[in-house]
């Protein structure tokens, strides 16, 4: 009986080590990570888009390999908070935010997707997000404060994580809404120990919006002690420029949809930064965690 037990034990361990070597995807064997998502898109919240399944299924499987996530998602109008289960983290609000000169309150909710197992937070402000409008008012005109409001979310994602005393080993933003982010944890929160260390992913997205920001917007970033040169390429803040400004400041970028603007292609080739082209619909999540393995063991990334 003896025998029997030990050689059962011998086959469980053979099991276990052929299971954890060949089965466990390859950034699950790793040292768990941090991984920041700030996301203008999820599903469900924000429809069913193709980016908005990225910055769900993305987080769900980062997780899932044993790895430590935070998604961020600004708190659009047109998003159902009875129908979710949204609610307020009290010690999270209150907070407010300088945007041109003027405080906004910042409010924090967060809300579960039950069957991917994953909590978001919202960045929610009445101004900012009133009810049934996304980035367009209940005219169908693009708001026309549009750059406030990516002012407000990128600044209070960073502030709300600066809170909860998370420190992230990567950001990943998705989407131009985010497109501040970069610049923001570059010039300044640098010096901050949450984010001295932090490498900050871009993905470009084909969605667009029409014309341009409002044209104060690198003026308005005045406010927030940066120089002139930090801020002079989005002086004409149209989606393009966006990018670019984004991709200035990040670490690395991947084209997260099938088709790129050939200018801002051209522009990547010329800032030579690790650079991921679009992966396809099917195994592109085995892409990102292969680009996030070679960023976080500081191996070579093929460049542009």
């Amino acid at each position: 009986m003896y025998i029997t037990i030990k050689q059962n034990y011998v086959k469980c361990m053979i099991y276990r080590f052929f299971f954890i070597y060949f089965c466990i995807p390859k950034f699950a064997t790793m040292d768990k990570h941090k991984i920041l998502y700030v996301s203008q898109e999820i599903s469900p919240y924000t429809g069913e888009t193709k980016m908005g399944e990225i910055a769900s299924i993305l987080p769900q499987k980062t997780q899932e390999s044993g790895n430590d996530i935070r998604m961020f998602l600004p708190r659009f109008g047109t998003i159902n908070e009875r129908r979710h289960q949204l609610h307020e983290v009290i010690r999270l609000s209150g907070m407010n935010l300088i945007i041109d000169d003027f405080d906004h309150q910042l409010i924090i909710k967060v809300a579960s997707i039950q069957k991917l197992r994953l909590q978001v937070y919202f960045i929610d402000n009445e101004e900012f997000f009133p009810r049934r409008q996304m980035f367009h008012d209940l005219e169908g005109n693009f708001m026309t404060n549009n750059d406030e409001r990516m002012m407000f979310y990128c600044k209070g994602v960073i502030e709300t994580v600066r809170k909860l005393g998370w420190k992230p080993d990567i950001v990943h933003c998705q989407g131009w809404f985010s497109s501040l982010v970069p610049m923001y944890l570059k010039k300044l929160y640098s010096e901050d120990p949450l984010f001295e260390n932090v490498k900050i992913i871009y993905s470009v997205f084909d969605n667009s919006f029409p014309g341009v920001l409002n044209n104060e917007l690198s003026e308005k970033l005045l406010y927030e002690d940066l120089e002139s040169d930090d801020v002079d390429s989005i002086k004409k803040p149209n989606i393009t420029n966006l990018h670019k400004f984004a991709i200035r400041y990040s670490d690395a970028i991947i084209q997260a949809s099938p088709k790129m603007d050939k200018n801002l292609f051209n522009f990547i080739q010329k800032i030579n930064k690790p650079f991921m082209s679009y992966p396809g619909d099917e195994e592109f999540i085995d892409a990102y965690h292969e680009f996030y393995n070679k960023f976080l063991n500081k191996e070579e990334l093929s460049l542009i």
